[in-house]
C-alpha cells in the first residue's frame, strides 16, 4: 500500500481572528493541531507541536510507538515554552496523527480533533473525543441530541503541552484500496454534521484538494465560528502511485466578513477526574462561563483598568466641584 493522493486546506473562519490551528501534509505523515491558550498563544503551541513532528528523527520506531514518541515530544515542546515565556502560560493544543506503514495506518490522538474513514461509501470515526461532552455522553447523562448542541463542547479532557506528560491514545487500523483518510480540528465537526462530510467524500474522494475546499466551504456556510482545518490522504495497492501534494487551500472566507469577525473564545482543558466539577444544565449561564476562557488579553485588561480608574478620578473632581460651588 502506499499515498495515492493528498490535500491540505486550512482557514481562520468568520469569527476568529487569527487561526490557531497547524496541519502537517509530509507523506508518510499527516496531522492536524488545534492550539488553545490567550491571545495567540494557541497558535504558537499548535505551531511549536507541528514542527515537532517534521524535525524529530524517530530513529527505529515505526507504529504505535513512533506516533506516540512524536506526541510526547510535542508534548515536551509546548509545555517547556509555557512555563518559559508568561504570555504563553497555560497554553496547549490537540494532535491527531496519521502514519501510513505498508498496509496499515497508525493513529496518535489527544484532544478533540478527528480522524474518519472513508470506504465504500461510508464514513467512521476512528477516533474518540478526548471532551467533557463526550465524557458526559458515555455516562449516559447527555443524549446524541443534546451533546450536538451542549455549550460545552468546547471543554476538553486532555491536551498536548498543558502537563509535563500526556496520556496519547495510539492504535493501528489496516487499510485497503480506495480507502480516504480524512483528520480535522473540530471547527469542521461542529459546523458540519458526519452526513454531510460523507456526502463531500461521495462526490470528491478522486479529487481531495476539491474535497478539503469543499468542507472548508461547508463549515464557513454554517457559521464558521472556529477555525477550520482539514488534511486527506487515500490509498492505493499500486506501488508507484502518483501521490502529488496539493497546496493548502486558500482561504476562501468572503473578504468582506472581515469587518465582522469577533474574538472567539477558547478551548478550555478540564481533566477527567473534574467532569462532574464542572456539569451545568446546558444553555444556562454557568455553562457558558465555565466552558469558556476570558478572551480579554493582560493587556486589554490593564487598560481597561486604567480606563476605569481615570473615569472614577473624573467622577471624583466633578462632585469636588460640585459641592464647592
Amino acid at each position: 500500500m502506499s499515498v495515492a493522493g493528498y490535500a491540505g486546506a486550512s482557514d481562520t473562519g468568520r469569527k476568529r481572528r487569527h487561526n490557531e490551528d497547524s496541519y502537517v501534509v509530509a507523506p508518510p505523515l499527516f496531522a492536524v493541531a488545534d492550539g488553545m491558550g490567550g491571545a495567540q498563544a494557541g497558535e504558537i503551541a499548535s505551531k511549536l507541536a507541528a514542527a515537532a513532528l517534521e524535525d524529530t528523527d524517530p530513529g527505529a520506531m515505526s507504529g504505535p510507538e513512533r506516533v506516540t514518541m512524536l506526541i510526547q515530544e510535542a508534548n515536551r515542546r509546548v509545555h517547556e515554552r509555557a512555563n518559559a515565556d508568561p504570555s504563553t502560560s497555560g497554553m496547549g493544543t490537540t494532535m491527531t496523527v496519521a502514519l501510513v506503514e505498508g498496509t496499515s495506518v497508525t493513529f496518535g490522538h489527544v484532544g478533540d480533533s478527528r480522524a474518519y474513514r472513508y470506504r465504500n461509501g461510508t464514513i467512521e470515526q476512528i477516533t474518540e473525543d478526548h471532551s467533557l461532552v463526550n465524557e458526559l455522553l458515555k455516562s449516559g447523562k447527555l443524549s446524541p441530541e443534546e451533546a450536538d448542541t451542549h455549550p460545552q463542547r468546547s471543554v476538553i479532557t486532555r491536551a498536548v503541552g498543558t502537563d509535563p506528560d500526556v496520556d496519547v491514545d495510539s492504535f493501528t487500523i489496516e487499510a485497503e484500496e480506495g480507502d480516504v483518510f480524512l483528520i480535522c480540528s473540530d471547527g469542521l465537526t461542529d459546523m458540519v454534521r458526519d452526513a454531510d462530510i460523507l456526502d463531500v467524500l461521495d462526490r470528491f474522494h478522486e479529487d481531495l484538494d476539491r474535497a478539503t475546499k469543499s468542507l472548508v466551504s461547508a463549515a464557513n456556510r454554517g457559521g464558521g465560528e472556529d477555525n477550520i482545518t482539514v488534511v486527506a490522504f487515500a490509498i492505493s495497492d499500486a506501488s508507484d502511485a502518483d501521490a502529488t501534494e496539493r497546496m493548502p487551500a486558500v482561504d476562501e472566507a468572503d473578504d468582506t466578513m472581515e469587518n465582522v469577525r469577533l474574538p472567539a473564545v477558547d478551548t478550555m482543558v478540564v481533566p477527567p477526574e473534574e467532569v462532574e466539577h464542572v456539569f451545568v444544565e446546558p444553555g444556562s449561564p454557568e455553562a457558558v462561563a465555565v466552558a469558556r476562557r476570558d478572551p480579554i488579553s493582560p493587556a486589554a485588561r490593564v487598560r481597561l483598568v486604567l480606563m476605569m480608574l481615570l473615569l472614577l478620578a473624573i467622577a471624583a473632581v466633578l462632585l469636588v466641584w460640585g459641592l464647592l460651588r
